[in-house]
């Protein structure tokens, strides 16, 4: 098998428009969380959301495609753009007919949708942009990502709800580990802030409903009482480690194992048991080849919803055994918010930092910890620790699980 490093990175968050600032966002306990400004409030039951803040695709995509883009395909461009010019593959000659793409997002073009049946509902069809289905459509994210770039191997979609992005760059790890390419730009997207968007989580009772912004998103707290939605996009550059070498790239961690399972219990609800969530961590641990207790730093889904934030310590407990008192665990959706199909993608990209640098991103915000939520989560200011090993958790409506494990980099 072969090995697989990452060498590019990019992002848009609703704390950083690229991964700078995203990144040093992440390290500062910087709150993403903020009044709704992308649609008329006045409705909604909910008033705080993560939007991404002065967004300008201009320097990216050209203005003309950009108006035939959903939101969310505009935010994944963006940061497959920046990853693939992080990882300087413009400046090698490579086989861009068998370089892959795979893309997640838990929706899709839902402002899209939305707009197109108001005009449909207002005006009638002959009012319906001829764009709605190619605009809205999940695959289309990496469809333009490959148009744009100019990559020509195979182009697919992940849909497993909130774990669409960590399921996209898991497959496209096992893809290059198991000799069929040897690029992929992995990644995520989602732009569900829109009215209906939030109407349907919030009639679900998922959605944090109070107005203050440093007690909405608050894992493992006890006080916490729903999700904050996020939107963005982040991209991983995957590169076969013998390929990465030959042109000296920059190599920023090693992607190691990947696992996945499905609860098959209810959904929206994770299995009480973790039982799902349980067999995601070990498969990923297994599949990396390692012991539970070389995992140093969990980057967990960590949603501020009363049942995961529960069930997920439970499953890392059960995994882990003693070892979970040892383990430095955040959740960056504190300051994030909760990108659904984005969340892994980002998440990933904060885990490979994380090994980078040497630092621990915090959970911001967490003043009353849960007595059933009782490990070390790194509250309020990030850590510093020489860390080896980190595992990214993504649990999705549905019961979908997936879990990467990444390595720092060492040339051996």
């Amino acid at each position: 098998m072969k090995r697989v490093v990452i060498t590019g990175l990019g992002a848009v968050s609703p704390v950083g428009n690229d991964i700078e600032s995203t990144w040093e966002s992440l390290k500062a306990g910087k709150n993403g969380i903020d009044k709704i400004t992308l649609f008329d409030p006045s409705r909604s039951k909910v008033s705080l959301v993560a939007e991404v803040k002065n967004f300008d695709y201009s320097k990216y995509i050209d203005p003309k495609s950009a108006k035939r883009m959903d939101r969310f395909t505009q935010f994944i461009v963006c940061a497959a753009k920046m990853a693939f010019e992080d990882s300087m593959l413009n400046d090698t000659n490579f086989d861009k007919s068998d370089a892959r793409v795979v893309i997640g997002s838990g929706i899709g073009g839902l402002g899209t949708i939305q707009e197109q049946i108001e005009k449909l509902t207002l005006k009638g069809p002959g009012k319906v942009s001829p764009f709605f289905i190619p605009a809205s459509i999940v695959n289309i994210a990496p469809a333009h990502v490959s148009m744009e770039l100019g990559l020509q191997g195979p182009s697919t979609a992940i849909v497993t709800a909130c774990a669409s992005g960590t399921d996209a760059v898991g497959d496209a790890f096992r893809s290059i580990r198991d000799g069929y390419h040897e690029i992929a730009i992995a990644g995520g997207c989602e732009a569900a802030i829109t009215e209906s968007g939030i109407a349907g989580f919030a009639n679900m009772t998922a959605l944090h409903t109070g107005e203050d912004k440093n007690r909405a998103s608050i894992p493992f707290d006890k006080d916490r009482s729903g999700f904050v939605m996020g939107e963005g996009g982040g991209a991983l550059v995957l590169e076969e480690l013998d390929h990465a070498l030959a042109r000296n790239a920059k190599i920023y961690a090693e992607i190691t194992g990947y696992g996945q399972s499905c609860d098959a219990y209810h959904i929206t609800s994770p299995d009480p048991e973790g039982k799902g969530a349980i067999k995601a961590m070990q498969r990923a641990i297994s599949d990396a080849g390692i012991t539970p207790d070389k995992i140093d730093y969990i980057n967990a889904h960590g949603t501020s919803t009363p049942y995961n934030d529960k069930f997920e310590t439970q499953a890392i407990k059960a995994v882990f055994g003693d070892h979970s008192s040892k383990l430095l665990i955040s959740s960056t959706k504190s300051m994030t918010g909760h990108l659904l199909g984005a969340a892994g993608a980002i998440e990933a990209i904060a885990c490979v930092k994380a090994l980078e640098e040497g630092i621990v991103p915090p959970t911001i915000n967490l003043q009353n910890p849960d007595p059933e939520c009782d490990l070390n989560y790194v509250a309020d200011f990030k850590i510093e620790s020489d860390i080896k090993y980190t595992l990214s958790n993504s649990l999705g409506f549905g019961g979908h699980n997936a879990t990467i494990i990444m390595k720092k980099w060492e040339n051996k």
